[in-house]
């Protein structure tokens, strides 16, 4: 499958069509829901992580010069640099200040494939509201201990506010 950052902005490969952009390590957490959404477009394959995380240019590029029909993204959910994928497509679709239809996924815990809304992405940005969000929301922090090993060991080496 294509690389993200390897493919011509102009492929035909990518022109008119509905472009999913997965972390690339999706192919291996999940081949049964790599699978399904290769069934739904050209799959554009990209880790931040291995290869930099400033990609919002590279979409945007994408969307002005073969005009897709939809983006469709799908990340692993927890994984600060899957996070910034996600804000990446949102970033290029103002950048551009175009109208694109685009769906965002995530993988919770590697089984489940979760639609999440452009703006969930947009107040994770802004901690301060996030803060908000939690502090009036504690019972989210239950959910929090069900998925994330890095808050299980903050609870165990007293580095969570809240407990």
């Amino acid at each position: 499958m294509p690389d993200l950052m390897g493919i011509w902005v102009k492929s035909p490969l990518l022109k008119e069509k509905t472009l999913v952009i997965v972390s690339k390590c999706l192919k291996w957490v999940n081949p049964k829901i790599y699978n399904e959404l290769a069934g739904k477009g050209v799959i554009l394959e990209h880790c931040p992580e291995q290869e930099g995380q400033v990609v919002y240019g590279k979409i945007a590029s994408i969307i002005r010069s073969s005009n897709p029909k939809k983006l469709i993204v799908a990340t692993i959910d927890g994984s600060p640099h899957c996070f910034t994928l996600q804000a990446a497509v949102n970033e290029a679709a103002y950048i551009l200040g175009e109208k694109i239809e685009r769906e965002h996924f995530v993988i919770l815990d590697g089984e489940e494939m979760v639609k999440i809304s452009p703006e969930s992405i947009r107040v994770a940005r802004y901690l301060s509201h996030v803060d908000k969000l939690v502090r009036s929301n504690k019972w989210i922090l239950e959910e929090l201990r069900k998925h994330s090993k890095e808050y299980m060991k903050a609870i165990e080496t007293s580095d969570a506010e809240f407990k």
